[in-house]
């Protein structure tokens, strides 16, 4: 498989990337080599996910960037054993109490329990660092002006080795914050040491189990103790700003008496290593002036808006205040202190994305320096998870239901960071800056979508095309709405640490903004599927921009939006003001099916856990019907409800995640059960959609063609994707029949629907035809049906010529609106119809272009 690195990424350092084989070329047990030039070296690699006959169909690989450049091949090599077994690896030392690693130069203390994370982490026998540890601030309020700070300790519960090979090593820690009579705030952190390297990258999840009422997160974060020493004329601090880097030292040698030369200061400020002699005058009046000035002991860089951010710092007295230096735009989320032993460099992804961010050096003037990043600072207000109202809203906010859901508790996020030595006083601008480039713009390979395509990753989607004028026509179409969407994004500010990585539902032309206060319409929340969507568009185009917004949609979406435990674990929030605003708690919010993309291309740790914590959404519908307020308990058979889609569907993408990754045949019986049961009904898929459901046998219970929220939720949130991508993994003949038999009866006529069903339809409408196009196109392409073929492609355009009653994704300027000179809008953008549209268009070409006509 040749791989290529994606244009505007890293060009160095570590990072892991996915490969996909053909099912049956590549046997379980084989190992991976990857050539670049003319020379091949071994992989260390893992298997992300199996084909039904147990062959590889995903892994996935660390490499070294700058080693194997822009453009390599991974290869598959079988019996490899002997050679890789004779390869220098890293190695782990277990004790009772610890692991002790050993990564080429790189050597630490990883403890299995207690407040510190790892102790004396050495490279090339020189200690860089003392130790790590995690802190959590909670804010306790007795009303709005009594407030009091509670600090608590990160304290590891289990730490264990996830993998060792010969490149890398990955430590998991999993544990909560303390004091000596409470626990909150959970914690899992993936480490990775890479051989030879002093750089470490971090993925920090931290989950919120707290009383939204009264516990405030005021800080979240990780410090690193590294050992300073030499004079303080010696000790420097860099911080990457919008342009360059703010570069100061603890005691700068610039004064008014008595007078140092300027070439003294100017070497200082240039970073150079400074020896003073007791011999020269201008030496003795360096060492003077800086025994009786202002020692800097503590600075801090605070994002605290998508907008701005300042730079403070104090001296080394208690009881003093702080001072600005700098206030800037957006700062690049990188900085560095150093002193005559070397230093560390810091860095966290999406630093002002994801603000409030706060990079801290403290202490920087003593023996031992503190380097902490604060996920969530406490420089900015803590942060207040209640929920706008105390009702809900369903009929004039389109809030689900009237009672009230507003729950965080369970809800997670997940930021990324990454920490590196070095030897000198203190690193070069070049130097912070290719840092600051691979902590924001890791290097990643892709295959190519001519590749990805020819193996159906992911299901069924098409190549970009563009020979015919309908095929521009759609095409445009499909970049017009990702180019708006980019920049609303930047428009919008759609920013912060809860909130980047989302979309907003509905637009209000009138006030010229989203309407971020209207319950239901306000953030997406995977509504509708924005996610496959979009990794679809990246599938196809390769690019960049497309895979940033990706990435902080995965990031975003699996874990805000979802609850990682309690008892609606497995499940999400539907739309809402808040992201865990809305009383409907669905499966179709936190499947599997929305993630597998980044999981599978990058190789990420953290989503492997969630699909764990989503596997079993079933047993939560068990404690939270979706259709509880439509049916009356005691007269079921059945314990809950399960709609064809959008229920069962999503935990068919649990389960088939589940099953491929880990080959439990007990998720695949899941899904063959509820297969079976579909099948003993009258109109087989078409039927229901709402079904009784039993979570421990998985059995579906056919109670009637009714359908309580329309027939189109059934495909419009996932099923679609889901469903088809079952085709190729299950075997079954009657399966690929009932789907395209359900999109051969999806747009047929009301009348005719009950012709052929003996009146079994009612008047149960199939809704919103174009956000079945995919599954229609699929049904065109099985029966060959030319006449079906051409009908998708005039569904697809009515829809964006009269959903809104004009041109859909028409955008216009309108003028000192929405707090901007010239506001870009489209005035009836919802979307649900913006994810839908592109997403069916995206499916269909690939099964019925062939009857798209030269002229739309």
């Amino acid at each position: 498989m040749k791989v290529q690195r994606l244009a505007e990424t890293a060009a160095k350092g570590y990072t892991t990337f996915g490969s996909m084989w053909e099912k049956g070329s590549v046997k379980r047990n084989a190992s991976f080599s990857v050539k670049y030039g003319d020379k091949e070296e071994m992989l260390q690699s893992r298997v992300t996910a199996f084909w039904p006959d147990g062959s590889v169909k995903w892994a996935a690989h660390v490499v070294d960037a700058e080693k194997i450049g822009d453009v390599a091949e991974v290869l598959p090599v079988l019996n490899q054993d002997d050679a890789e077994g004779a390869m220098d690896t890293c190695n782990v030392k277990e004790s009772e109490s610890s692991f002790d690693i050993t990564a080429g130069k790189v050597s630490l203390s990883v403890n299995k329990k207690g407040s510190i994370l790892f102790n004396d982490l050495s490279y090339n026998g020189k200690r860089l660092a003392k130790c790590a540890y995690l802190q959590v601030l909670i804010e306790n309020r007795e009303d709005e002006y009594s407030k009091k700070t509670v600090p608590f300790e990160g304290v590891v519960e289990k730490a264990e080795i996830i993998e060792c090979g010969i490149t890398r090593c990955v430590v998991k820690f999993s544990g909560t914050h303390k004091t000596p009579c409470d626990s909150r705030i959970p914690f899992s952190i993936f480490m990775e040491i890479y051989k030879d390297s002093p750089e470490f990258r971090f993925t920090h999840t931290f989950f919120y189990d707290g009383d939204e009422t009264k516990d405030f997160l005021k800080g979240v974060g990780i410090s690193f103790d590294v050992p300073a020493k030499g004079e303080q004329y010696n000790r420097h601090v860099k911080f990457a700003t919008d342009n360059g880097c703010f570069n100061e030292e603890n005691a700068m040698l610039l004064c008014w008496h008595p007078r140092v030369e300027p070439d003294i200061y100017r070497a200082q400020v240039a970073g150079k290593r400074l020896a003073f002699t007791e011999h020269k005058d201008e030496d003795i009046n360096a060492v003077k002036a800086s025994k009786e000035m202002p020692i800097w002991n503590d600075y801090y860089l605070f994002q605290d808006s998508s907008e701005h951010f300042v730079i403070r710092k104090r001296t080394n007295k208690d009881n003093v205040c702080y001072i600005d230096c700098l206030n800037g735009n957006r700062a690049k989320g990188v900085a560095a202190f150093g002193s005559d032993c070397g230093g560390i460099m810091v860095g966290l992804k999406d630093f002002w994305q994801k603000y409030p961010s706060t990079i801290e050096f403290k202490d920087v003037s003593k023996d031992t320096a503190k380097a902490t990043i604060w996920l969530l600072p406490p420089q900015a207000d803590a942060y207040d998870f209640r929920h706008y109202e105390d009702i809900g809203y369903s009929q004039t906010y389109y809030e689900g239901f009237d009672v009230y859901g507003a729950s965080a508790y369970g809800i997670a996020n997940t930021s990324e960071y990454s920490i590196r030595f070095f030897d000198e006083l203190i690193p070069e601008d070049k130097e912070i800056d290719e840092f600051y480039q691979r902590v924001q713009n890791r290097a990643f390979y892709y295959a190519g979508a001519e590749y990805l395509h020819s193996l159906r990753a992911f299901g069924f989607w098409s190549l970009e095309e563009r020979k015919t004028k309908s095929e521009k026509f759609f095409e445009q179409q499909i970049d017009k709405v990702f180019d708006f969407y980019k920049n609303e994004i930047e428009q919008r500010k759609w920013y912060g640490i809860f909130d980047y990585g989302d979309f907003m539902h509905t637009y209000d032309p009138y006030r010229h903004v989203w309407r971020y206060d209207m319950g239901g319409y306000a953030w997406q929340n995977t509504e509708l599927v924005p996610t496959f969507w979009l990794w679809f568009y990246f599938l196809r185009t390769g690019r960049n921009d497309v895979f940033k917004i990706c990435e902080a949609m995965t990031r975003h979406c699996s874990e805000v939006d979802v609850y990682h435990f309690g008892k609606y674990k497995g499940l999400g929030s539907r739309h809402n003001v808040r992201h865990w605003g809305c009383p409907c708690k669905e499966a179709r919010i936190a499947m599997a099916g929305h993630h597998r993309m980044y999981y599978y291309l990058t190789g990420d740790y953290r989503l492997m856990d969630y699909f764990e914590e989503v596997k079993d959404a079933d047993v939560a519908v068990g404690e939270t019907d979706p259709l509880r307020f439509f049916f009356d308990k005691k007269d079921m058979v059945y314990p809950t409800h399960a709609r064809t889609g959008p229920d069962w569907s999503s935990f068919c993408s649990d389960w088939m995640t589940w099953w491929e990754q880990n080959e439990d045949k007990k998720y695949l019986e899941k899904i063959k059960t509820g297969i079976a049961d579909l099948k003993e009904t009258p109109l087989k898929l078409m039927s229901g959609t709402d079904f009784e459901y039993d979570p421990e046998t998985s059995h579906m219970r056919y109670i009637g063609d009714r359908a309580t929220g329309g027939s189109h939720l059934s495909i419009c949130q996932g099923s679609e994707q889901t469903w088809l991508e079952m085709t190729q993994l299950l075997d079954d003949p009657e399966w690929d029949k009932m789907l395209a038999d359900y999109g051969w009866f999806y747009t047929l006529d009301n009348a005719e629907q009950n012709r052929l069903t003996d009146g079994r339809i009612g008047q149960r409408q199939f809704s919103y035809p174009f956000m079945a196009a995919g599954v229609v196109a699929y049904a065109a392409s099985y029966y060959d049906d030319e006449k079906l073929g051409k009908k998708v492609w005039q569904i697809l355009k009515d829809a964006i010529s009269s959903e809104t009653g004009d041109d859909t994704f028409k955008e216009i300027v309108v003028e000192n609106a929405g707090n901007q000179e010239k506001l870009r809008e489209i005035t009836g953008i919802s979307t649900n119809v913006a994810a839908q549209w592109c997403l069916n268009t995206i499916v269909a070409m690939e099964f019925a272009r062939k009857w798209m006509p030269e002229e739309i």
